[in-house]
């Protein structure tokens, strides 16, 4: 999901405002307006390299003229060093610095957490998805970061995919009555959140296509697994670590969602260097 122009932009400004606020007063004061400059940006740890054009549309939000010159490609894993070269008006690079080196880090973090998943299920054939458990205001960055590592993206938003969870349940009154009230609502698939085994025969005789298995252990997956026999993709969610993704891949779920992607990743080390 390549993150849309106007999106980036929305994105970049409110960051800018947020720092930049009424203006730079260090650097409007030591820098000269005419000064142009080139600077690295640099990984300063091995990582999943994701955010590059975040950082360019910061320098060009503030230097209609700054350039970027990727010097690796996004999605490249590096030990580190350099990774992109950007030249424009030292005023705009200098600015630009704090909101630019956020963005990398924080992309190339979720990149790098989620590359790592991916790897731990390595020949399963499971698949690790994301949440909707992002940043305000940056969930389609942030998505973008997790396919850029490998991983695959769950819904966007409430509009544009189906999860029954307890609290509709508790709503509706049961599984049953909210497929059935969704069958009139909507066309999307529709996915039902189990913690049971009992539930899951519930949710697959209301005929859910998909059943998220909440919580549940190995054991319990397994079974489940075993129960649904392919009639339902089936999707492994919460408390999921590194210690425990192989396994639960390993009990023949289709997918293994994981909210730590990006709301616990932490932000890689990043810097700009001035030439």
């Amino acid at each position: 999901m390549a993150v849309a122009t106007d999106v980036l932009e929305r994105t970049v400004w409110a960051a800018l405002a947020e720092d930049v606020g009424e203006g730079d007063v260090t650097t409007d004061a030591t820098v000269d307006p005419d000064a142009r400059g080139t600077a690295t940006l640099v990984l300063r740890e091995a990582g999943v390299v994701c955010g590059l054009r975040a950082a360019e549309t910061v320098f060009r939000v503030l230097d209609e003229d700054a350039e970027l010159a990727e010097l690796v490609e996004e999605g490249a894993f590096v030990d580190a060093g350099a990774v992109a070269r950007v030249d424009g008006s030292l005023r705009a690079i200098l600015t630009g610095e704090r909101t630019a080196l956020n963005l990398l880090g924080r992309l190339s973090g979720i990149a790098t957490l989620t590359r790592t998943y991916v790897d731990a299920v390595s020949g399963t054939g499971v698949a690790i998805l994301d949440t909707r458990k992002t940043t305000p205001g940056l969930r389609a960055l942030e998505k973008h970061a997790v396919l850029t590592g490998g991983g695959r993206n769950h819904r966007f938003g409430l509009d544009d995919g189906v999860l029954v969870k307890d609290n509709h349940l508790h709503a509706a009154g049961s599984i049953k009555q909210a497929v059935e009230r969704l069958r009139v609502a909507t066309e999307l698939q529709v996915e039902v959140e189990c913690d049971t085994l009992a539930q899951v025969a519930e949710a697959l005789a209301a005929g859910a296509e998909a059943i998220l298995l909440d919580n549940m252990t190995v054991e319990e997956l397994r079974a489940a697994v075993s129960f649904v026999d392919g009639r339902a993709r089936l999707e492994a969610s919460g408390g999921v670590t590194l210690d425990t993704v192989r396994a639960i891949a390993e009990t023949g779920v289709d997918e293994i969602s994981i909210g730590a992607l990006t709301h616990s990743a932490r932000s890689l080390d990043v810097s700009l260097e001035l030439e």
